[in-house]
């Protein structure tokens, strides 16, 4: 029994060492290990003005840090600012009011629950670069420009 777990275990290795092989990083063909430095942290925008959007319907974008911002079925830390009762004190987006509306768009009293978790489509902008080159320019019927 022992001799079958131990070739057994040869070969799934020696398999995922073959699947291994054909993985490739977007940080290129460096072994952990062998890196020099960590990589650059990503740089979150103060919290500011609100970001332009690139493109029709996209979820505005969040500028500050949500670092230790707990949003679960029971607390949502971005409702202490940008709800309807304390925006103005806040300084901050008042919450929009389709996030009041249900399935059927009937009108809610609160934040409707497919609306509630608010990072399911709001991030934070990071001054990142690109991982990958890309084409993209944002739509010119939205833009100041």
């Amino acid at each position: 029994m022992i001799k079958k777990l131990s070739i057994a275990l040869v070969l799934l290795g020696a398999a995922g060492l073959t699947l291994a092989a054909e993985v490739r990083s977007l940080r290129g063909h460096v072994d952990l290990q062998e890196e020099s430095r960590p990589p650059e942290p990503k740089r979150f925008a103060k919290d500011g003005e609100p970001i332009p959007r690139d493109y029709v319907q996209q979820p505005p974008l969040i500028p500050h840090k949500i670092a230790g911002y707990r949003i679960d079925r029971n607390s949502n830390k971005c409702l202490s600012c940008h709800s309807w009762k304390h925006y103005r004190e806040a300084g901050a987006t008042k919450i929009s009011q389709t996030h009041f509306e249900d399935r059927d768009r009937n009108v809610l009293a609160n934040v409707s629950a497919r609306r509630y978790f608010c990072t399911q489509c709001h991030v934070p902008q990071a001054g990142a670069k690109p991982l990958v080159e890309n084409t993209f320019e944002p739509v010119k019927a939205i833009s100041a420009d």
